[in-house]
């Protein structure tokens, strides 16, 4: 993960913020937690695939935190949740270890 994972990490966590600030409609909600979902989606096959030269434990590290992700956007998406602040938080905090 770079540049680019960098970049598409820091549009998600921007969409995630329009959510907790409370300016969105109901479609701009759901559009931001797919994109969050794919986006890790993509990240953990990346991750489980043979060739990536990340450590087997991180990498391991990293989907564990990328199914919670998705397992959150899901949550939030189906109103089971309303709690934002940590999926921006786990968002970031990969993100800025980039």
């Amino acid at each position: 993960m770079e540049t680019r994972e960098r970049q598409a990490l820091s549009l998600g966590i921007e969409r995630l913020e329009r959510i907790q600030r409370g300016r969105f409609s109901f479609e701009e909600l759901v559009e931001s937690l797919l994109y969050v979902r794919r986006l890790w989606t993509i990240f953990i096959e990346d991750l489980a695939h043979p060739e990536n030269g990340l450590p087997e434990k991180l990498r391991a590290d990293i989907i564990s935190i990328g199914l919670w992700v998705v397992k959150e956007a899901d949550r939030l998406r189906d109103e089971r949740s309303n709690d934002v602040v940590q999926l921006i938080e786990i968002n970031r905090l990969i993100r800025d270890a980039l």
